[in-house]
């Protein structure tokens, strides 16, 4: 007999796990380069950033939202698609910066949301909700220091 060796089939990348109970929580900038995120918000804010040139190809966001709220913040052409998103009580995904043209990522959101919101800022939203953080006045100084720029408001931007 003709034994072929195979190699073992790359794994899937492990999902990004994000957990928030009663707080608040924003994820800015560079932060990862996964595609897949496990989210889990109880009575909280979570902030993704998902502009960054490491995420490539669509995002998958497997949500559990109970009484919360999930800010995603993105690059101009992405298309959201929460078909797969089963809702409870009061709820809604607030896109009013839909693009006009596919061609950008895709962005699914699935899972269950309770009493819950989804918002989706683009652009120039995207941009302004990142710099009305603690997070980059921290990176504007440590770009001050070092002498190179800021990424958080535009993580496509190269710090130097």
């Amino acid at each position: 007999m003709n034994s072929t060796t195979t190699s073992p089939a790359p794994a899937a990348p492990a999902a990004e796990r994000l957990h928030v109970d009663h707080g608040v929580t924003k994820r800015l900038g560079r932060w990862t380069s996964a595609s897949q995120f496990d989210v889990r918000v109880r009575s909280g804010v979570l902030v993704l950033d998902l502009r960054s040139p490491e995420i490539t190809g669509d995002v998958e966001l497997c949500l559990d939202l109970h009484r919360s709220t999930v800010k995603l913040l993105l690059p101009e052409g992405d298309q959201v698609d929460h078909w797969g998103l089963g809702w409870s009580g009061r709820g809604r995904v607030k896109d009013d910066q839909r693009p006009a043209e596919p061609g950008g990522r895709r962005v699914r959101l699935s899972g269950r949301a309770e009493n819950s919101e989804v918002r989706v800022h683009r652009g120039g939203m995207a941009a302004l909700s990142a710099m009305f953080s603690r997070a980059y006045v921290q990176d504007l100084r440590q770009a001050r220091k070092s002498g190179s720029y800021p990424t958080v408001d535009d993580p496509t931007r190269a710090a130097r």
